[in-house]
């Protein structure tokens, strides 16, 4: 049965429902063998073949998740994505969605290219179901976000990728969706854009949306999401937490294809923990605050605050041990310092099966009020070349007492008068 997407009633906390869900593509050898396929007398004679681009498919996702998709291009994620999404109907099955979506996909979809960005601005708002009124209240919130300046009253077709995308973005985020969808379209942004998008969708987390996120970047996943789906051959091999699913499927591209053992074998931890051959990983990364985790309820206090940042790794025991580097910068993406393991002497402990663990302390923290984010990065032994990062990986408010400026208290002394004495400042 071919289904339009449908909906739940509201007192449903599933957000979206596929029921045997299926979609099969057609490839012809001629143009007129679509032509004779539509009439049941002639189809006989069309000459095609099909291609299963997603298995039949049972998945539930519950309002507030934020799931991502991971799986190797051609794997079925985007059609899956646009199933959700209703650009494509199912060829068997139901798909069910409560709530409103905003969606990112590929390049090029969504607007008209023809259109100014203004225009596409209205033309998608009102699509997402906001009115003109509303849309003008959150016109110059839009434009701000996307940062293309005066290119908004330009066709879309003379946008660069990253202006394109950071305009829908910033639309798709802005009607406060229920439901957004994220489909590789960030990979485009720069590093500005990248730690925007990161605070937009972690405000939409807190908040209660449900977010699917496919990604190539497993530690973008791996960080964000509650739960992870492996995708490959148009079915779903693994559906489980990001800590599990994420070290099968690098297994796997590394060439493990004993998918049965990858897959469903009991022996997730050893599985998670298995060593990247001719690499490195980050793990994990734990930032704490006078040993809490930080929030609106736990801010720092400037001079007075204990910042504690601890980087689990894994890698290959055949190679030396990696470096780990620290970045403390603002949401505008200023480094305001920063500190690498291997600049300073130290080493990290590794066991021999190549995980390790550091941890870096910022006491009595000189940074002024305000918001900061911290990037995490494995490097090589030397620190030349960098094996994975992520900035930002968390983010925390500092408060202060005091009415200085800046975003940072450098030590000092005062000198007052003649007498050559130095007060410490307090």
């Amino acid at each position: 049965m071919c289904s339009d997407t449908t909906k739940r009633p509201a007192h449903d906390d599933t957000a979206i429902a596929l029921n045997g869900v299926s979609k099969t593509f057609y490839r012809y050898e001629r143009p007129l063998d679509r032509l004779l396929l539509q009439f049941k007398s002639l189809s006989k004679r069309a000459r095609f073949d099909t291609i299963s681009g997603l298995k039949p498919m049972d998945l539930t996702v519950k309002r507030g998740e934020v799931v991502g998709l991971v799986g190797r291009n051609g794997a079925g994620k985007s059609t899956l994505l646009q199933l959700v999404c209703n650009t494509l109907s199912p060829s068997t099955g139901e798909v069910v969605v409560n709530g409103k979506i905003a969606a990112l996909l590929e390049l090029g979809s969504g607007f008209n290219p023809e259109f100014t960005g203004r225009e596409n601005v209205y033309m998608s708002a009102a699509i997402a179901g906001l009115s003109r009124a509303q849309v003008n209240e959150k016109f110059e919130e839009i434009h701000a976000f996307s940062g293309i300046g005066d290119f908004i009253d330009q066709p879309v077709k003379t946008y660069s990728s990253g202006m394109y995308v950071r305009l829908a973005f910033a639309v798709a985020t802005s009607v406060e969706p229920d439901i957004l969808v994220v489909d590789e379209a960030l990979s485009v942004g720069d590093g500005a854009f990248a730690r925007k998008s990161f605070d937009r969708i972690m405000a939409l987390r807190e908040r209660g949306a449900t977010i699917l996120f496919c990604s190539h970047s497993l530690y973008q996943v791996e960080n964000l999401c509650d739960r992870a789906l492996w995708i490959e051959g148009g079915e779903v091999l693994a559906d489980d937490s990001p800590s599990i699913v994420i070290p099968r499927y690098e297994q796997f591209l590394m060439g493990d294809t004993d998918q049965s053992r990858g897959v469903r074998e009991s022996a997730a931890e050893e599985q998670r923990r298995a060593a990247p051959q001719g690499s490195a990983r980050l793990l994990s990364t734990q930032v704490r605050i006078d040993g809490k985790t930080p929030d609106a309820r736990y801010p720092a206090v400037s001079g007075e605050s204990t910042l504690d940042i601890e980087i689990a790794f894994a890698s290959d025991p055949a190679l030396a041990c990696p470096g780990v580097a620290v970045t403390l910068s603002t949401p505008a993406g200023q480094i305001v310092t920063s500190s690498g393991s291997w600049e300073e002497g130290v080493t990290p402990e590794r066991n021999e099966h190549g995980e390790g663990r550091i941890a870096i302390r910022f006491e009595a923290l000189a940074l002024l009020k305000g918001e900061y984010h911290v990037g995490a990065y494995l490097f090589c032994e030397r620190g030349l070349h960098s094996y994975e990062w992520v900035d930002p990986v968390s983010s925390f408010h500092v408060t202060q007492s005091s009415v200085a400026r800046g975003v940072v208290r450098l030590p000092h002394q005062w000198q007052a008068g003649s007498s050559g004495k130095h007060q410490e400042a307090g």
